[in-house]
């Protein structure tokens, strides 16, 4: 993780955030190539947290990396995982991670989204086979869950919550993008491409639950 080291009198490490998502509308972030060592710890700290309620393999890693977010807070973790591969552990919980903080930022307006998703007819069919979609306060409350380390359900259901989430509120995005058509086109534009993008991480987070499943999510 990097650091920003401060000159004259020695203050407390200040840590960057993670790179803007721009979380109220969805933005997907592009991944890119990372050094090995800090791939590595991205995925040590994504295992330690999503294993923490599921007795990790490694109970010294799990204390420190614990620790770590005690001290430095989860934006520090969260940069590590920012560039990872989407259909990755530490891809998913980025993605959780933006979810969380859109949830957090803009609570009313993902509600109307949410609402307005859940009110179409096609909602039934974008969710079909996935566990009921969570509101924006209990999705924020399962990623706080996950995030902290004390989630200990079904992961793989949760990451299909997580997209069936998506998949809503994309929906909600996409209907109010017709009826804001002739009167506000550039919104209209912005909720259409913001739905668009929304409905591939609910791809990404159904990928990563079938993998996990498989015990290939790493």
């Amino acid at each position: 993780m990097s650091e920003q080291a401060g000159t004259g009198n020695p203050g407390p490490v200040r840590h960057h955030k993670p790179k803007p998502l721009a979380p109220i509308d969805f933005e997907p972030f592009a991944g890119g190539a990372d050094p090995a060592r800090v791939s590595e710890a991205a995925h040590l700290a994504a295992q330690a947290l999503v294993r923490r309620g599921r007795d990790s393999d490694d109970p010294k890693v799990t204390k420190r990396l614990v620790k770590l977010a005690d001290e430095q807070g989860l934006e520090a973790i969260a940069e590590m995982w920012a560039e990872s591969p989407a259909r990755s552990l530490p891809g998913a919980l980025w993605r959780l991670y933006a979810l969380r903080a859109a949830t957090v930022q803009d609570p009313e307006r993902i509600s109307v989204y949410f609402r307005a998703g859940k009110d179409t007819a096609q909602v039934s069919h974008a969710v079909a086979g996935a566990a009921e979609p969570p509101g924006a306060e209990e999705m924020r409350t399962m990623a706080d869950a996950i995030l902290s380390g004390a989630f200990d359900g079904e992961f793989d259901v949760a990451l299909e919550r997580s997209a069936a989430f998506c998949r809503v509120v994309a929906l909600g995005q996409a209907t109010l993008a017709d009826g804001a058509e002739h009167s506000d086109a550039g919104h209209a534009t912005k909720l259409t491409r913001n739905s668009h993008l929304l409905v591939k991480t609910a791809e990404d987070l159904e990928h990563a639950a079938n993998a996990w499943r498989l015990g290939e999510l790493d």
